[in-house]
């Protein structure tokens, strides 16, 4: 039945789709009788709650950002079975993103590239949205910067997103690894990543001092880092003291694909997920999980389609993982299956 239903999504282009496809779910899951069904078919009542980063997920299984960047699905994803979802990337003032077409399938890969510039609509709309999200499901906030701040006024933006959002969220992606934001991937490097990360520490003990929850705080890294710029990731993690790493973001390779070289110059630039990406976000995973010794929780992201997939993901160090890209292709049952 998914595959029929999939088949027609893909005849529209890949964002349309996305929108059309989230409008209906959102409209089926209000009505009490068939929200329910829908709610039994894709919930695992033989779910395991696991603990990572001191809270408890409901289960293994979570949403990647970039999927429900505005915290409008939230409801959705819950009675899909997601045990978590990431919302964003949130910037401080809303942005369009890059220009249309910015998501684009590679079917023969099952794969995704996407351009899409963290198109959102701000933290303030979307703190609007948090005050009434859904109970029972962990809520990440991935925070980013506005296109037009320059790097070195980056911090100001992490710290902008990361006071608004505190009361909302469970917890903290930091972003600095998509391909789409010009000069984003910089603030990787040793320097200015420490003080965005120490930046959002300092405002987090003033936080827990006014007696808010102390939550944890998580670094997205990309798959194309060289093990010498991971063994900074690691000094970095352990020297900061955050609570975790997500490993990995999209790729810019296109080394492997089965989709003909015209075809993926056609669509230019961009960030790769799905069934290519599994291999080196799992290495990226392992690398880091060797280095780490087990002090810092990892979360594993990057070509899973299969619950195959995921426990090569826990077996190279990963306490949750996330998926996009396979749930475009999989469907929600590939959400049931991990959990």
């Amino acid at each position: 039945m998914f595959k029929l239903v999939r088949s027609l999504l893909f005849l529209m282009s890949a964002e349309k789709a996305h929108h059309v496809t989230l409008s209906l779910l959102s409209f089926l899951i209000a009505i009490p009788g068939i929200g329910g069904l829908i709610r039994a078919i894709y919930r695992n009542n033989k779910q395991q709650p696991v603990k990572a980063f001191g809270i408890e997920f409901p289960n293994k299984a979570g949403l990647a950002a970039g999927f429900d960047k505005n915290a409008k699905y939230l409801k959705v994803m819950q009675a899909l079975g997601f045990g978590h979802v990431e919302i964003g990337t949130v910037t401080p003032l809303p942005q369009a993103g890059n220009e249309l077409p910015r998501l684009f399938r590679l079917i023969e890969d099952e794969a995704i590239i996407n351009r899409m510039g963290f198109n959102n609509d701000g933290v303030e709309v979307i703190v609007e949205r948090l005050k009434s999200r859904p109970k029972g499901l962990i809520v990440g906030g991935n925070i980013g910067k506005n296109k037009v701040t320059p790097n070195e006024n980056a911090i100001d933006d992490y710290k902008i997103c990361f006071d608004k959002l505190y009361p909302y969220v469970d917890y903290f992606t930091v972003n600095v690894s998509s391909p789409n934001t010009p000069g984003l991937r910089e603030l990787q490097d040793k320097k200015p990543l420490m003080e965005i990360l120490n930046a959002l520490i300092e405002i987090r003990k003033t936080k827990v001092a006014q007696g808010q929850l102390h939550l944890p705080i998580l670094l997205k890294i990309a798959p194309d880092l060289t093990n010498e710029q991971l063994d900074d990731i690691v000094s970095l993690t352990l020297e900061t003291g955050i609570d975790g790493i997500v490993a990995t973001n999209t790729t810019i390779s296109r080394e492997g694909l089965k989709a003909s070289k015209a075809t993926v110059e056609a669509i230019g630039m961009g960030g790769l997920s799905g069934k290519p990406v599994m291999q080196r976000s799992t290495e990226v995973l392992g690398y880091l999980n060797e280095r780490l010794q087990g002090k810092v929780e990892l979360i594993g992201v990057g070509g899973i389609l299969n619950a195959a997939d995921a426990a090569e993901k826990f077996k190279h160090g990963a306490v949750l993982v996330q998926v996009y890209s396979g749930f475009i292709y999989e469907g929600p049952a590939l959400v049931k299956k991990i959990s």
